[in-house]
């Protein structure tokens, strides 16, 4: 499976994992054709860490990083991004026509590739995942917004399918090429798509297939001998669940995981011994990512900007790089990546600033010594974090004892990944601290527009305005790349004095992989695990 172009992807800290496609959702892992050395030697296997349990392997319904980044090797789409050059490219499509007036997309499907169970891979598939996609009835709302200016889309023959718009959109290619498409001959009309078999036992075209998922313990893939492509030279893939970043390095020391995403701390302190240099390449890099602290706008008191504006205040962010992230960072203002043209410099980080943020909190009616109340009610809120997320624990500490230096009570509470995912959708929080990793080009509709504060939207927070959503709407439009960021330029203004989050930071990813593999590099976009390899006098594993 492709990361949709643009579409963001849902991650906390527990979840880091080699290779997050743009560090999330791994789809960097077989991203592009990349020249193989004529040295690659096939076998061995790659062990690797998730930070929790993938809530489902369908490809339509799944949002969390680790089912994206299982599904990496078993899902492809029609196009894919080279890894070096990031320009798009076929995949299962064979080629493909635009029209001069941006409006039909016409695939030509290659005819030589089928499903790990042998039905042939054709058009069929492209139209039924398109359908599925846009049936209100399937939990694929955070797809959905990206397709809804389709008005159909046709097989015209069993290996060519057209998708028709009815206005132009400046993504309209990646996101065609990049749909997640599942095999149509696997549903019976009527079935609950949202509760069927292949959200555990995927069925894709990939290099890789699912061997068994253990549940809490370990997701196996191996090799599909019938790929239609050039296979890779690792026979398994064995991604072990350890939702705790101190037990996932132990292991990584002990030898039984070959990469994993290592906290700042872990990257300073804990991995600078000449054994672990011998034994491990460590690599740094930024990517398209960012973590922040959502306030509820749907309830009270985040219901009045001065009360957000002042919670960002109330943080100070330049302290939590450097006090927990060890300076690995910077502090964002924004949606967008920000080395992309798309940031808007001109925003200046707002300060930690105590004395200002009560005086806003003062103007909402907040007031009280040591004890901030309004109409008799004391100011208190809980911050839910995902279990086993270290910085997120670190971070919620430092947040409560800011906020109790000026009278508001907060407390924390840690939720399992699936249980946290569930009550940030529901809208049932009032703050919590999540993360987005980002598509190579990005479109901030997702999260954005007032569309998607509902029926399970990625805009949890419930940010609601006119005029940004009049400024994504022309943004989709405009094709014309200076006149698109004068756009989101704007958009970002709107959204850095409404502050429905407390952007946080980007931080650098901090990976460190065996060094028996080979072929290790870092793209635009992260790593690319699908084409390493391990010399036979290194091989490591092999199958009883």
């Amino acid at each position: 499976m492709r990361k949709i172009p643009g579409r963001a992807t849902i991650y906390t800290a527990a979840c880091f994992a080699i290779s997050f496609f743009i560090l999330a959702a791994a789809a960097a892992a077989n991203t592009g054709t990349l020249e193989q050395p004529p040295e690659r030697q096939f076998g061995d296997w790659r062990v690797s860490n998730l930070g929790a349990e993938p809530s489902t392997l369908n490809p339509i319904t799944s949002t969390d990083a680790p089912a994206s980044q299982i599904q990496a090797y078993i899902y492809e789409s029609l196009l894919k991004r080279d890894s070096k050059s990031m320009q798009l490219a076929p995949e299962l499509a064979d080629h493909w026509e635009i029209s001069e007036d941006h409006l039909e997309f016409t695939f030509y499907l290659k005819k030589n590739i089928s499903w790990e169970d042998g039905d042939p891979f054709t058009a069929r598939d492209v139209v039924f995942s398109y359908e599925r996609i846009m049936d209100p009835k399937v939990d694929a709302a955070h797809l959905r917004n990206y397709y809804k200016d389709i008005q159909k889309v046709e097989a015209l023959d069993e290996y060519t399918v057209r998708f028709h718009y009815r206005i132009p959109y400046f993504l309209a290619l990646e996101f065609c090429g990049g749909m997640p498409i599942v095999p149509a001959h696997l549903f019976k009309e009527g079935e609950d798509f949202n509760q069927h078999p292949i959200m555990r036992k995927p069925i894709g075209t990939g290099p890789y297939k699912l061997q068994s998922w253990e549940t809490g313990k370990q997701i196996v893939l191996v090799r599909n001998e019938n790929y239609w492509g050039e296979k890779p030279a690792i026979k398994k893939l064995l991604f072990r669940i350890i939702t705790n970043q101190t037990v996932s390095l132990q292991v990584l020391k002990q030898g039984d995981l070959d990469e994993m995403s290592l906290l700042p701390m872990q990257w300073i302190r804990q991995t600078n011994t000449a054994r672990f240099a011998r034994e491990y390449k460590k690599l740094d890099y930024y990517s398209p990512r960012y973590n922040y602290i959502g306030w509820n706008m749907r309830r009270p008191p985040f219901d009045d900007k001065r009360v957000r504006q002042a919670m960002t205040m109330l943080i100070d962010r330049e302290l939590i790089i450097n006090k927990i992230f060890f300076g690995l960072g910077v502090v964002i203002d924004s949606p967008f990546y920000i080395n992309s043209p798309e940031y808007n410099k001109d925003l200046k980080p707002y300060p930690y600033d105590p004395k200002a943020a009560l005086a806003l909190l003062n103007s909402a009616g907040w007031a009280g010594d040591g004890v901030l109340k309004k109409d008799g009610k004391p100011f208190e809120l809980e911050f839910v974090i995902s279990a086993g997320s270290k910085p997120a624990e670190q971070i919620a500490t430092i947040l409560q004892e800011n906020l109790k230096e000026v009278g508001i009570s907060m407390t924390i509470r840690k939720l399992e990944w699936a249980v946290f995912i569930q009550k940030i959708e529901s809208g049932n929080f009032d703050a919590c601290y999540l993360g987005w990793a980002l598509g190579w080009e990005s479109d901030p509709y997702q999260l954005w527009h007032s569309s998607q504060a509902e029926a399970k939207g990625s805009n949890f927070v419930g940010f609601k305005s006119e005029e940004a959503d009049k400024l994504m709407d022309s943004a989709r439009q405009e094709f014309d790349a200076p006149k698109r960021i004068k756009l989101y330029h704007r958009l970002q203004e709107i959204i850095y004095d409404e502050q429905p989050y407390t952007f946080l930071y980007t931080l650098k990813a901090l990976v460190a992989v065996s060094s028996r593999f080979q072929n290790v590099e870092v793209y635009p976009m992260g790593l690319a695990p699908l084409y390493w390899w391990v010399p036979k006098v290194a091989q490591k594993y092999k199958d009883p």
